[in-house]
């Protein structure tokens, strides 16, 4: 996929490789659009990009993910700095930031390409997702709220979205984010 060099909004770069010191997490939840906002206004996040994984398809683009059939789902790239950032941190906003109960869809997007899901970059991490989707649980049942239908799962591979949609609300001030929480914080 052909994308800029650049961050649109910080300048440093999109695609790797990055600084040893630096880590990445994969998110999705619902549209990338605002998923990708939320994570680059975060200090300690060195770059974000806006892709699709945990599909079939080997080069998917927007239109086919849009189309529900490659499995794969919208998710934003976050590269950050475990030293100002951690990813529990990160794992918190993710939870917080959207409705993790929804399956399938984030308020008025619908289907599989805006499911919630995590994508970790191994063990480790996968297994600190699995504990934090436990303890917010807890919390959203005490909220009255439903089951998490979130995937966990280890990733194996990103692809970069195509050039217009990276950094797509910078460039796009009034456009569309349907990005909302439950309300309840993971604090």
């Amino acid at each position: 996929m052909n994308i800029s060099e650049a961050h649109f909004v910080n300048g440093n770069p999109l695609q790797g490789p990055f600084d040893s010191h630096l880590q990445q997490a994969i998110f999705g939840l619902g549209c990338f659009w605002g998923a990708e906002r939320r994570f680059w206004e975060i200090d300690g996040v060195f770059s974000t990009a806006v892709g699709y994984a945990g599909g079939h398809t080997p080069e998917p683009d927007y239109k086919a993910v849009c189309s529900g059939q490659t499995g794969h789902a919208e998710v934003v790239l976050v590269v950050f700095d475990p030293a100002v950032v951690s990813y529990s941190d990160l794992l918190n906003v993710f939870w917080e930031s959207h409705n993790p109960t929804q399956g399938n869809r984030q308020g008025n997007d619908v289907g599989s390409q805006y499911r919630s899901v995590i994508f970790a970059s191994d063990e480790p991490q996968r297994a600190t997702a699995q504990k934090s989707s436990e303890a917010y649980q807890l919390k959203l049942s005490a909220a009255g709220l439903g089951a998490i239908t979130s995937e966990i799962r280890i990733l194996d591979k990103f692809h970069y979205a195509e050039y217009y949609h990276q950094q797509y609300l910078a460039k796009n001030p009034g456009g569309y984010c349907g990005l909302s929480g439950t309300g309840v914080s993971c604090g």
